[in-house]
């Protein structure tokens, strides 16, 4: 594993958003959604392409509280412009669990 800086640390903006909007991205090689994350007045609403349909049905994701590297360049996905990424965990099978606050936190706040 590499040692990084506090400085570099600093640097990656992890955000508190609020998934408003789920599609689904028919076009993706491997299953995926097209989200919709609001990220507050500063950063409002991005969007991002994540992998995630095993354990998430579109219909519950919509007001789920997800963290997300906001400052990273935009990714071409497809059909799609992913302009933040979501994060999550692999499970024991390889399928992605989502990064969530276990309560409510102001959106756009950043990971301390």
């Amino acid at each position: 594993m590499e040692t990084i800086s506090f400085e570099d640390f600093l640097a990656v903006e992890l955000r508190v958003g609020r998934v408003v909007e789920v599609q689904e991205f028919p076009e993706a090689r491997r299953p995926a959604y097209v989200l919709q994350v609001d990220f507050g007045p500063e950063l409002g609403v991005r969007k991002s392409t994540a992998q995630i349909t095993e354990h998430y049905a579109p219909t519950a994701l919509v007001g789920q509280l997800v963290v997300a590297c906001v400052n990273l360049p935009e990714k071409q996905v497809g059909p799609h412009r992913s302009q933040c990424l979501v994060t999550g965990f692999h499970d024991e099978e390889g399928r992605v669990r989502l990064c969530q606050p276990d309560g409510e936190v102001p959106l756009g706040t950043k990971l301390l």
